[in-house]
């Protein structure tokens, strides 16, 4: 399962989930979640409406989750941290492996928002390791406008992490 940190249409995030998707054998299935933009401010008394049950089934039903999210005002964006505070007490993400990219067109790559996210799936009990995550500066450099990779070196370190992943969910089985 693959969840875009960014409601752009075209955002560079989510074109790199696209990217890593291709990258996974062909008898993996990946599953980008498209409903992030719908889901209401976190309370913990409030009722959970559909979209928070579709985002906590997608999540248990995965074996594991790719999580690609833009830098802004150095922390994850507000939209992706509060469909995160929905799984705290219900433990979806609980042992589940991860693997975290962030991506930004400054040469620090998002590494703040890396730094916060990796820290929220800790919380959540999200199962890591030193190879999970992955930084990449200067992406708009490495994109074209349609979400083609421009850049071939960035492919290496995306295997590097999709292979991780994958050994992180056989471990898991």
């Amino acid at each position: 399962m693959g969840i875009s940190g960014s409601l752009r249409d075209h955002s560079s995030n989510t074109h790199l989930l696209r990217i890593i998707g291709n990258l996974l054998p062909d008898n993996v299935s990946f599953n980008l979640f498209g409903e992030l933009h719908l889901i209401p401010p976190f309370n913990p008394g409030d009722k959970e409406n559909e979209v928070i049950v579709n985002l906590k089934n997608a999540i248990s039903a995965a074996q594991g989750v790719i999580i690609c999210t833009p830098e802004y005002a150095f922390g994850v964006p507000g939209v992706l941290k509060n469909a995160l505070d929905w799984t705290v007490s219900s433990g979806e993400f609980n042992d589940k492996p991860l693997a975290a990219v962030s991506a930004s067109p400054l040469n620090s790559g998002g590494d703040k928002a890396l730094a916060s996210l990796l820290l929220t799936m800790t919380a959540l009990g999200a199962r890591k390791n030193e190879i999970c995550s992955l930084s990449v500066p200067n992406i708009k450099a490495k994109l074209s406008v349609e979400g083609h990779l421009t850049d071939a070196s960035l492919l290496h370190p995306l295997q590097i992490l999709v292979d991780n992943l994958l050994l992180t969910i056989d471990e898991s089985v």
